[in-house]
């Protein structure tokens, strides 16, 4: 299973894969953080599904994901999910968290992707602990990855050194 796990330093938006997860916000615009990279380097056809859903859905919830192409990145869709703003622990920031890595996975099983790429969710200015949150997101991937055989590469893409150090040694102990 930990062969299927794979970590990098880097941009996601530089990222060859089928699916790039976008740790969007409520209204899917892309203003700030790795959000708005993706919609940059995406361009237009992002901006513009993404337009498309808030006028139909309102938006995306917490722990949900909607889906839109990738425009000009190197794969074919963008799971856009919306990571939980942590309040200390006591609003179920865990379990949302959880759902947003999970959802995703089950998302690229749907649309038939066998590679995606999630950037640290909700680590940035939503303020969660980066190494509670790497422990729920490596969860939530091993726990998907048991029960389903059809994706063959998760990569954990860490924009900042803090988190590619957390994500290597979570990874180092798991190999053990």
């Amino acid at each position: 299973m930990y062969r299927r796990i794979k970590l990098i330093k880097g941009d996601i938006t530089k990222v060859s894969t089928e699916v790039i997860v976008n740790a969007a916000n409520t209204s899917l615009i892309g203003t700030s953080g790795v959000s708005s990279d993706i919609h940059k380097a995406g361009g237009i056809v992002i901006d513009q599904q993404c337009m498309d859903i808030r006028r139909r859905l309102g938006g995306c919830k917490t722990g949900e994901i909607v889906v839109t192409d990738a425009g000009n990145l190197d794969a074919r869709y963008v799971i856009h999910t919306v990571g939980p703003v942590w309040k200390g622990g006591e609003k179920r920031e865990s379990e949302l968290l959880y759902n947003c890595y999970t959802n995703a996975l089950k998302e690229s099983v749907r649309l038939e992707c066998k590679k995606i790429a999630f950037p640290n969710i909700s680590t940035g200015i939503y303020g969660y602990p980066k190494k509670e949150a790497a422990k729920i997101a490596l969860k939530a991937t091993e726990d998907f990855l048991k029960e389903n055989k059809e994706i063959e590469e998760v990569l954990f893409v860490s924009y900042d050194e803090e988190n590619y150090e957390i994500y290597d040694e979570l990874l180092k102990q798991q190999n053990k």
